[in-house]
């Protein structure tokens, strides 16, 4: 199964059409109530991104995530992205472990290197060393989810012994990880190596961009043993605007468009819907252009829309939910089961890999790759 779902950059945007700026209290509560909806709609998933500087607010996602698992049953919580590269391994190694436990198992989280140059001499690090960064963090968060005692030495920071962090992850089943990148065959390469998810943010740039950066982490997904090409774990980006019609939902967008921290100021509202996945129209338009995204990226497990940025009012992004929700999702479900083969897996979920390290301890040992290679691992 495909997982549908929602993701935030928590940016606080002055409205065109009013002038009003809301406070970082509201955009926060906000933020809540939009993942409220989701789940309320028949969403699968909620994921916020992570940062440190205005205009933004989400810069706690697990304290963001643990208040929403208090008030969800479903939904999937997950970031849009993480900071692998300044935050400490050790750190989100605890707490995404703790927001496990508290969430029962509906977590996951997105790893990257974010888009913020100055986030990292506030975190005392070098952006020059990024990718060695990206990779030396997360080989030791892989670690540290795996074994319960830790020897380890690398270069940014200081050496454990006999480490062991806690707590440790809910049945002692790792959250699932996807590694989020827009440019970086590097990360692509991460994420094939250790048989972990690939999530292509397709939102700012033509799909053939991302079409190369897909099938290479297939291409070594399979090099790597996980399995085929076709069952490694894709994730995508997608943004959308709607109304009943397309002149409104134009008419309606393009001032939040025009300024939007995200693409404002740059190519026509025309121009960007022409060559990238933004769609603005009706239901049934923003439905055929995400189902152009299985005939360019191959089956894929997990769709994610921006909806809340620009500077839109609550209203009207609750307005965007009923309509995603009713509307849309439902015809992509159907859509996208039609010839699936039975041999791509779904989005992995805490019970699914569970299942397979069970299945793997009865029968190859307990050496098991943190993805999802196989039919069964949905």
């Amino acid at each position: 199964m495909v997982q549908f779902g929602i993701f935030t950059v928590g940016d606080v945007t002055t409205d065109p059409t009013t002038g009003r700026t809301p406070t970082e209290h509201e955009r926060i509560k906000a933020m809540v109530a939009i993942a409220q909806k989701a789940e309320e709609v028949g969403l699968d998933v909620f994921a916020t991104g992570e940062h440190h500087n205005p205009p933004f607010v989400p810069s706690s996602p697990t304290t963001m995530l643990g208040y929403i698992a208090a008030r969800t049953e479903r939904l999937v919580l997950s970031t849009s992205t993480t900071l692998i590269t300044t935050n400490d391994p050790v750190k989100i190694a605890e707490d995404y472990a703790m927001l496990q436990h508290l969430a029962d198992g509906r977590v996951d989280l997105m790893l990257g290197r974010g888009n913020t140059a100055p986030v990292y001499p506030w975190f005392g690090q070098d952006i020059r060393q990024g990718i060695p960064l990206a990779l030396e963090n997360y080989a030791l968060l892989h670690e540290l989810w795996r074994k319960d005692v830790v020897d380890w030495e690398g270069r940014f920071r200081t050496p454990l012994q006999g480490f062991t962090s806690t707590p440790r992850p809910l049945d002692g089943v790792p959250p699932f990880v996807w590694h989020g990148s827009i440019r970086s065959p590097e990360i692509a390469e991460q994420a094939a190596y250790y048989g972990d998810g690939f999530f292509a943010n397709n939102i700012f740039w033509p799909k053939e961009h991302y079409m190369r950066l897909i099938d290479l982490y297939r291409e070594r997904f399979a090099h790597h043993g996980h399995g085929t090409p076709e069952q490694a774990i894709v994730g995508l980006g997608g943004q959308a605007f709607m109304r009943r019609n397309s002149q409104e939902a134009v008419r309606e967008f393009r001032p939040y468009f025009d300024v939007a921290p995200v693409y404002g100021h740059g190519p026509s509202l025309e121009e960007f819907t022409e060559q990238t996945p933004l769609t603005v129209g009706s239901p049934q338009e923003v439905v055929e252009k995400t189902l152009t995204f299985r005939e360019a990226f191959g089956d894929y497990q997990r769709q994610l829309f921006l909806m809340d940025h620009a500077g839109l009012p609550l209203k009207t992004v609750l307005e965007q939910l009923d309509m995603l929700g009713e509307e849309v999702v439902p015809v992509l479900r159907r859509e996208f089961a039609k010839g699936r083969p039975e041999t791509v897996p779904g989005a992995p979920t805490h019970a699914s890999l569970a299942g397979r390290r069970d299945a793997a301890a009865g029968g190859a040992g307990d050496a098991v790759p943190s993805g999802a290679a196989g039919p069964d691992a949905g």
